[in-house]
């Protein structure tokens, strides 16, 4: 394997890694062992919950299917290196015991901070003491370590929501963090949500106001140690590695993808002509991965002492911007290249760009539909789930719209002129540079990996699902035919008019059901 400058710096270096579990966590874990073997080890902070220990847990991890490709190259043995110790961002001094705290002291030399809470509803109790007070925990450890070459935290491109024009830079913070950790040490979730729009000013929600504020921890030990900070914007299914489309993650386009392949998502709020920034997870690795070199070597460039804070988006939508008016007509497309045995009905998902029209075509095509499904489900001896999960994105829906219906240019000349600099062997190994992503192919890739890694339906059972397909189209005609004679049949009956009147008014109301 070439070597590079920076599988040279990470070389006999061990790392310490938060939110290993998690879908950025056990890629870097992947990527790490894969392309730099002589890694050190790699120590990742893991909870012991669900009867389980943090040993048990490993295995688990160990079994993830990003490590596929691994096992299928015979590199079993490199997770030798890999070991866990039992904590908790969530807890004080993270949870770790005092015997493994003084292990990690002595011999890491790089740490990742991913581990965060991502959900845009939790209480800022709980986001505070994870986001906020997490990050100050792990930056108080990282003060103790005796060799630390680098820090590198994972924030959200997010963090500055309040703005549309987003640059690498730090942001004023958006408060006190010391008042904000005593109201929620303080109040309860009832007093806290009462001042809640009061402390997040513009922030739309609890998580970009506490990882905005977990910047600034960072920042306050940027003149100690090298410290980089990256912000990826919605992380996507893999573009390169370890496979083409792979992903554990339900969140943005996968989760919807996965639903409209079931054919229990028909309608998707979402404008088309908007700019998504969505950036695939191994661009999102290889970017913390690279930033961890690099903020050292600016460190030796500097005669021994950090450098000022690095600060890198990783994002798309200044450089290879992405719009769902450029594949809305191939989405469905790929749903039936690649359809699902699962499947409840003929996939066929259409965007709204209107969250009013959003929620009238939601109760026809989702809640009626959903009623007999579970119904069916109920009678079958099975669990009834998809009425409460189309509740849960009703509910969700005033909350999420800022994110759905905003379009954010986030500023990455920093980040591509780090790209540029890297030696040529990196720049393959490494990449960053999404320039040569094509967005089409990316989510055709996206679709299939979705079916394979969330929907655990493997490549054998393609053909199966494709007769399926196939009969599901039938019946979806038969009952679009049904369903307009019934509408043609209604308006005789209610208006008393002949039936050739009745047929020139059907095409105005097939109009008005295309609107939603």
């Amino acid at each position: 394997m070439a070597s590079s400058p920076i599988t040279d710096f990470y070389e006999g270096r061990n790392v310490f890694i938060t939110g290993a579990t998690g879908f950025v966590g056990v890629t870097i874990v992947e990527k790490l062992l894969r392309d730099i073997p002589k890694v050190g080890t790699l120590y990742l902070l893991m909870r012991a919950k669900k009867g389980k220990n943090v040993s048990e847990r490993l295995e688990e991890l160990k079994k993830n299917s990003v490590f596929n490709r691994f096992k299928e190259l015979k590199l079993d043995d490199r997770l030798a290196k890999i070991v866990p110790i039992e904590g908790d961002v969530g807890l004080e001094n993270l949870g770790i015991s005092p015997k493994d705290r003084q292990t990690l002291i002595d011999n890491v030399n790089v740490v990742f901070h991913s581990a965060a809470t991502l959900d845009f509803f939790q209480s800022l109790k709980e986001t505070t003491n994870i986001n906020l007070r997490g990050t100050r925990r792990v930056v108080e450890l990282c003060q103790q370590i005796k060799q630390l070459d680098a820090l590198v935290h994972v924030s959200s491109a997010y963090v500055n929501a309040y703005i549309t024009e987003v640059e690498e830079k730090l942001y004023p913070s958006p408060d006190d963090p010391e008042k904000i950790i005593q109201l929620a040490e303080t109040l309860n979730d009832d007093a806290l949500k009462e001042l809640e729009p009061k402390l997040l000013k513009d922030h739309p929600n609890t998580y970009t106001f506490t990882k905005h504020l977990a910047e600034h921890e960072v920042a306050n030990v940027a003149s100690r140690f090298p410290c980089g900070i990256v912000r990826p914007s919605m992380i996507t299914a893999a573009w390169k590695e370890p496979i083409p489309g792979w992903t554990i993650s339900k969140n943005g386009p996968q989760g919807f993808f996965m639903g409209a392949s079931k054919g229990v998502l028909r309608r998707l709020p979402l404008d088309p002509n908007i700019i998504m920034d969505y950036i695939p997870i191994d661009v999102v690795v290889n970017g913390i991965i690279t930033t961890g070199y690099y903020v050292n070597a600016l460190k030796l460039k500097n005669a021994g002492r950090p450098a000022e804070l690095q600060i890198f988006h990783l994002t798309s939508s200044t450089y290879k911007p992405f719009r769902f008016e450029l594949m809305a007509d191939k989405i469905n497309g790929y749903l039936h290249d690649y359809p699902l045995n699962s499947a409840v009905w003929y996939p066929n998902l259409r965007l709204v760009k209107s969250l009013t029209l959003f929620r009238l075509s939601a109760i026809l095509f989702h809640f009626i539909p959903a009623l007999f499904l579970d119904l069916i489900t109920k009678l079958a001896g099975g669990r009834p789930i998809l009425l409460k999960l189309h509740k849960n994105v009703w509910n969700s829906l005033n909350t999420l719209e800022r994110f759905i219906f905003t379009e954010w240019h986030f500023d990455s000349k920093r980040l591509l002129a780090l790209a540029k600099s890297l030696d040529t062997v990196d720049k393959k190994k490494f990449v960053i540079d999404i320039g040569e992503l094509t967005w089409d192919e990316y989510f055709g890739n996206t679709i299939l990996g979705v079916r394979e890694y969330l929907s655990k339906e493997p490549p054998k059972t393609l053909e199966k699902a494709r007769r399926k397909d196939k009969i599901l189209l039938g019946l979806h005609v038969a009952l679009q035919l049904l369903f307009w004679y019934g509408i043609f049949k209604l308006i005789i009956c209610v208006s008393g008019i002949s039936s050739a009147k009745a047929a020139l008014i059907l095409p105005i109301f097939y109009y008005l059901f295309g609107l939603i």
